[in-house]
């Protein structure tokens, strides 16, 4: 039985039997007495569980300021595995992390972790120095705009904000009510209903150059609306009636893209043998943008079958990029 099954088992027979003696606890959990003594010693010391031994009961028990009160031991309905995989799952979020925001909030359970794991076979610090993550392309969002668009969400408050449109160099005030946020490829953005607009819209955070949140309650949009609305499209790309695009990969490329995912909504088929012949994949998009980017990554491997209007952009941009080049082997300009 691992440690901490055993100490979530001596704190339940404590609390449901009112005392234990050395012995009862050992018949109970089948180990030895020094191995009793050091899982006592680690609830006491590592956990701050109010076990005491008591001479005229010749028992354990909580101590006198415990009795008759509920008393948890937080964290210990989990595995040592599944604690493992929290640690994992904070190295995951680290590297998602807007500015250290998020770990500072999650350091306290962190720290919590690493106490209940105490000196098992496998150090947590070894095992995240194991686990890397590479996060290509991120754009880091300074960390006091992260708190408040996140306070204002949970709080349910409105945000102003002055915003950049990029795509236009525009700058422009905005008070929007948060509805959720978003974390795409190494990015965090944030749907959320514009008043200025009156439409629900989608702000990349590393995009606000100031943020406020205000006293008044945010306009509450149901999630499946925002859901709806918002999801429909391909990539970070809403709003809007989605069409549907076709496409064609090869059939060494097919082995890979026959399990990706690009799209909730995609339908894909074998267009012969499975894993010896092309893979044609339908899936829905709003704005073409992404949607040609990811087209054009895979070059020769994938081909847009319809609608022709995609067909020409993806074209279109094969030509731009191939006119920076000239003739084959032509040399670059000095």
């Amino acid at each position: 039985m691992p440690r901490t099954d055993r100490v979530y088992k001596i704190e339940m027979l404590i609390r449901s039997r009112g005392h234990l003696s050395f012995q009862a606890l050992l018949d109970e959990l089948e180990v030895s007495p020094a191995t009793l003594k050091r899982d006592l010693e680690f609830l006491r010391d590592r956990l701050g569980a109010p076990i005491e031994y008591d001479r005229d009961l010749n028992g354990y028990r909580f101590g006198a300021e415990y009795r008759g009160q509920k008393h948890e031991l937080p964290g210990l309905w989990f595995s040592e595995r599944e604690l493992y995989s929290l640690l994992m799952a904070h190295q995951l979020l680290s590297e998602m992390d807007a500015d250290g925001v998020i770990s500072r909030h999650l350091q306290p359970m962190l720290e919590r972790i690493h106490g209940m794991l105490g000196g098992t076979q496998l150090d947590a610090q070894t095992l995240l120095r194991r686990v890397k993550i590479v996060s290509p392309g991120k754009r880091p969002v300074p960390g006091p705009f992260f708190e408040r668009v996140a306070e204002a969400l949970l709080q349910r408050q409105r945000l102003s904000m002055r915003y950049l449109t990029r795509g236009r160099g525009e700058r422009s005030e905005r008070e929007v009510s948060p509805q959720r946020l978003v974390h795409y490829r190494n990015t965090w953005y944030l749907d959320a209903w514009c008043h200025r607009r009156e439409r629900l819209l989608r702000f990349a955070l590393d995009a606000i150059e100031a943020a406020q949140v205000l006293p008044g309650k945010s306009r509450e949009i149901p999630l499946r609306q925002v859901q709806a609305e918002m999801d429909a499209g391909y990539g970070i790309f809403a709003g809007g009636k989605p069409r549907w695009a076709r496409l064609r990969f090869s059939a060494q490329a097919a082995q890979w893209a026959s399990r990706e995912q690009w799209h909730p909504q995609q339908q894909g088929r074998w267009l012969g043998e499975p894993g010896d012949s092309a893979w044609e994949l339908r899936l829905p998009y709003v704005d073409a943008t992404e949607l040609v980017m990811d087209v054009l990554r895979q070059g020769p491997q994938v081909q847009v079958m319809e609608p022709a209007s995609l067909r020409r952009q993806v074209q279109e941009r094969l030509l731009q990029a191939a006119s920076l080049y000239g003739p084959l082997n032509a040399r670059p300009d000095a």
